[in-house]
């Protein structure tokens, strides 16, 4: 417990030093809420969908949350060209702690940026159908982001150049994103494709818990969430244990 402890605060102290790192990962979520949120809010009221800020700001939630915990595996990839990651391998300590510590770490910082990017979006105009439901909605943000901690670290334990990991990763997470349902309705097609994609379970459980309205189901939503970050923890543990130096 004290390697995952050690190794969870290490990515905390990592991210609280970098002024710029926190400033730089807000820029993305904040130019999607504010120029799709303001643009496209009154065409989206005119076709009788509502409030369109109330619609986005759950998937600029989730947008926030897995740029910032899947790109948290390209430190693996630092740590190895820059040997942090020789002497902590040779440590007589399980590589399954140092795993699951990084892991927790990287989850703990993105459901912070998670947390930041819903104050933002309360001021610009957000308003969650109910403040009681604030707590459950974290949790599910922690979990999300431990999904998406573990995806990352498993491709970067198979990668040895930050700059095939930064490629790879633009290519799966903005499919992931866009077919998530974060800034579009689900409807015909594109439901039957969220279907398939484990983001959508987790944009699903934001609405629920901050709108009040869902496709899936909140139980559905966390069953998923918490099965598929079950495999991708397995994957990236038994990958990291085959990680040579």
């Amino acid at each position: 417990m004290k390697t995952i402890y050690i190794l969870w605060l290490r990515q905390l102290k990592r991210y609280s030093r970098s002024k710029s790192r926190i400033i730089g990962s807000l820029g993305q979520p904040l130019l999607f809420l504010l120029s799709l949120g303001y643009g496209f809010g009154p065409i989206f009221q005119k076709a009788g969908q509502g409030n369109y800020i109330q619609f986005l700001a759950p998937g600029i939630i989730g947008m926030s949350i897995i740029f910032t915990s899947i790109f948290s595996g390209i430190e693996i990839i630092w740590d190895r060209q820059f040997g942090f990651l020789k002497e902590t391998l040779v440590a007589p300590v399980s590589r399954f702690n140092i795993m699951l510590g990084r892991t927790l770490g990287g989850a703990t910082v993105a459901t912070f940026q998670g947390i930041i990017v819903f104050i933002i979006s309360v001021i610009a105009g957000f308003r969650p159908t109910s403040w009681a439901s604030i707590p459950a909605t974290i949790l599910v943000m922690l979990l999300v982001a431990l999904l998406f901690t573990a995806l990352g670290t498993a491709i970067a334990c198979i990668l040895e150049d930050m700059q095939g990991f930064q490629l790879i990763m633009n290519f799966l997470v903005m499919p992931l994103f866009f077919l998530s349902g974060s800034l579009f309705p689900l409807q015909g097609s594109l439901l039957t494709i969220a279907r398939f994609n484990p983001l959508s379970y987790g944009i699903d459980a934001f609405r629920f818990l901050l709108t009040n309205s869902s496709h899936f189901g909140l139980g559905l939503d966390i069953a998923v969430l918490s099965v598929v970050s079950l495999i991708f923890i397995s994957i990236g543990s038994y990958l990291f244990s085959k990680i040579q130096i």
